[in-house]
């Protein structure tokens, strides 16, 4: 007799203590982003997030050794938000396009409530040679979801194959990220609607040449 299949482990749930932690740690960080809007960078002490945290220095360092690491934890958030359209494109449901789409919409959401707080994040990355390592390991996490996106619209047929998903992913942080800096700088409009002009002109680059969608897939075949 053969024996009974083995039914996978339930993932591990996280101990009492290691939940406490990450709580503390969002609430600072929601704290910290929430002043870093509202009044700016420069101008929110750590005192003033640990107020409105409810919690210690003591505590605050704990999780961030500087303010600017506090800012830097909005990468965290950003990367969270392109692991769910990696999720959502790989469910087949929605066009790449439109996920594209509301996926940039979705990064935008924090920055657009604050152009100073676009600002801060550009300052503070001359500010500690830490800190911009760990917004190149956001931005690294982030481009590597990207490019497997990316391959997923290639392999869908939704993306020109004659380009390589890493550069596919470079490229869609580079659009993102130049229509963010510019519209901080010139903050005359709604950053959400340059990034729709943007998006347009992104996706006249990436989406398949004539013909490319039928070998696409007939490859699949």
């Amino acid at each position: 007799m053969n024996p009974a299949p083995r039914l996978p482990r339930a993932p591990a749930r996280p101990g009492r203590r290691a939940r406490r932690q990450a709580e503390t740690r969002a609430r600072i960080l929601r704290a910290a982003l929430h002043l870093f809007a509202r009044q700016g960078f420069f101008a929110t002490t750590v005192e003033q997030i640990t107020e409105a945290a409810d919690v210690g220095k003591g505590t605050f360092f704990n999780y961030f050794p500087s303010k600017e690491h506090a800012l830097a934890g909005f990468g965290e958030i950003q990367v969270s938000k392109v692991q769910g359209a990696l999720a959502e494109i790989r469910q087949g449901a929605r066009p790449l396009r439109e996920v594209l789409r509301r996926l940039a919409h979705e990064l935008a959401e924090e920055p657009s409530r604050s152009p100073s707080l676009v600002r801060g994040l550009l300052a503070a990355h001359s500010s500690s040679e830490s800190f911009l390592k760990v917004m190149r390991h956001n931005l690294a996490r982030g481009r590597r979801l990207l490019a497997q996106i990316a391959a997923e619209g290639q392999r869908r047929g939704e993306i020109r194959f004659d380009i390589k998903p890493a550069e596919l992913a470079r490229l869609f942080q580079q659009t993102f990220f130049g229509a963010l800096l510019l519209w901080a700088l010139h903050p005359s409009s709604q950053l959400q609607g340059w990034l729709d002009t943007t998006l347009d002109f992104f996706w006249s680059g990436v989406a398949p040449r004539p013909g490319q969608e039928i070998h696409s897939a007939e490859k699949r075949r």
